[in-house]
C-alpha cells in the first residue's frame, strides 16, 4: 500500500494558512491532514500561502493539491483558479462550486429556485452606516428578531443576534467590517446538524449543541461545553432524508468532492431549514466530518486519502488539456 500510495498521488501540496480570518483554524487543519497523509505514505509537503503559491507550486513540481485553506482567498475560488492555470489537480470543488458555496445568499438563491427550504432572509451591501428606520422595518419583515452574518464568510465570523433596529444596526457594522455583503436572516430556534459530503455521498449526520445560544466562532474553537453526537437524535428516515437533501443541496451549487451541508431544525414547526454549504471544512481533532467518518468506520488517515481521490478526476481533466 506504500508503494501505491507514492506512485498513485505523486508529490502532494498540502496547502494551508493562508491570510484570511480563518488562518489559524487552516493551519491546525492543514496540519492534521499533512500528518494523516504521511501516515499513509503519501509525498505530502505544506506550503503556507500566507508566504507564496505560484512560486513554490512551479519550483516544488507537485502533482497534486489539497486545500486546507479556509476562508476567503482559499475557499472561494481564487486559489482553485490559479491550480487550474497551473494544470495542478486539486481536491474538492471547482472554482464555480468554491465562489457559489461561499456565498450563503446566492447559495439560497439556488437553493429556493429548486425548491429546498432556506430560512426567509434579506442581502444588503457592506456598509457601516444603516439608517434605524431601514432596521426597523428590516425587522418587521423578518419577524423582529434576526441572525447577522458576512454573506460570504466563514467559521461563523462575524455572527450575531439582533432583536432591536440598534442591535442590528451595530451587527450589521460589525458583519461590514469582513467585506461583501450581509445577510440577515430571520431567527429560527433549534438544534443543528451537519451532514459531511465525501466524493458522491453522504457520511452519518452530526448533532451540534452548541454551548452558547448559537454555533459561532467561540462555540466552534475557544468553548469547550459544545456537544455532539453521532450518531444523531433523528429516527433513520429523518436522517436518509436530510441525507437526501444534503446532497442535492450541494450539487446544485456546482460543488463536488467533499464538503459539509449544514442544517437547523425549527423547535416550532419540526422542518430542518439549509444554512450553508462548506467547501472546505474544518479538519482538526474536533471537526465535522472527520467525526462523522469516523462513525462510518474510516480512520483520520484514511479519510484525507479519500479526500484526496477527488483530485484524481480533475487529473485526467487536466490530463486531457495537456495532452490534448
Amino acid at each position: 500500500m506504500t508503494e501505491s500510495n507514492l506512485k498513485r498521488f505523486g508529490k502532494v501540496a498540502v496547502l494551508l494558512g493562508g491570510c484570511s480570518g480563518e488562518r489559524d483554524v487552516s493551519l491546525r487543519s492543514g496540519e492534521a491532514v499533512l500528518k494523516g497523509l504521511l501516515e499513509l505514505d503519501v509525498d505530502a509537503h505544506a506550503i503556507d500561502t500566507k508566504e507564496g503559491l505560484i512560486e513554490p507550486l512551479v519550483q516544488g513540481n507537485y502533482d497534486r493539491a489539497f486545500i486546507a485553506l479556509h476562508g476567503k482567498g482559499g475557499e472561494d475560488g481564487v486559489v482553485q483558479g490559479v491550480l487550474e492555470t497551473l494544470n495542478i489537480p486539486y481536491t474538492g470543488s471547482s472554482i464555480l462550486g468554491s465562489a457559489i458555496g461561499m456565498d450563503k445568499y446566492r447559495s439560497k438563491q439556488i437553493w429556493q429556485a429548486i425548491d429546498l427550504l432556506t430560512i426567509p432572509a434579506e442581502s444588503i451591501p457592506a456598509t457601516n452606516a444603516y439608517q434605524k428606520i431601514k432596521a426597523s422595518q428590516l425587522l418587521v419583515r423578518l419577524g423582529m428578531k434576526v441572525m447577522v452574518k458576512p454573506s460570504a464568510e466563514g467559521s461563523s465570523l462575524g455572527m450575531n443576534k439582533a432583536e432591536n433596529a440598534q442591535q442590528l444596526q451595530d451587527a450589521i457594522v460589525e458583519a461590514s467590517e469582513y467585506g461583501g455583503d450581509v445577510l440577515i436572516e430571520q431567527w429560527i430556534s433549534g438544534p443543528e446538524y451537519t451532514v459531511g459530503v465525501l466524493n458522491g455521498e453522504a457520511l452519518p449526520v452530526v448533532q451540534i449543541q452548541p454551548a452558547r445560544e448559537f454555533y459561532d466562532y467561540q462555540a466552534k474553537y475557544e468553548t469547550s461545553g459544545t456537544e455532539y453526537f453521532c450518531p444523531s437524535d433523528l429516527s433513520s428516515i429523518e436522517e436518509s432524508e436530510l441525507k437526501t437533501i444534503a446532497i442535492k443541496a450541494f450539487l446544485a451549487i456546482g460543488c463536488s468532492g467533499w464538503g459539509r451541508v449544514d442544517f437547523i431544525r425549527s423547535k416550532a414547526s419540526g422542518k430542518f431549514y439549509l444554512l450553508e454549504a462548506n467547501t472546505v471544512p474544518g479538519m482538526t481533532n474536533s471537526s465535522l466530518v472527520p467525526m462523522a467518518a469516523k462513525a462510518k468506520g474510516l480512520s483520520f488517515a484514511q479519510l484525507v486519502v479519500e479526500i484526496l481521490k477527488s483530485s484524481e478526476v480533475k487529473n485526467a481533466k487536466t490530463s486531457e488539456v495537456r495532452h490534448g
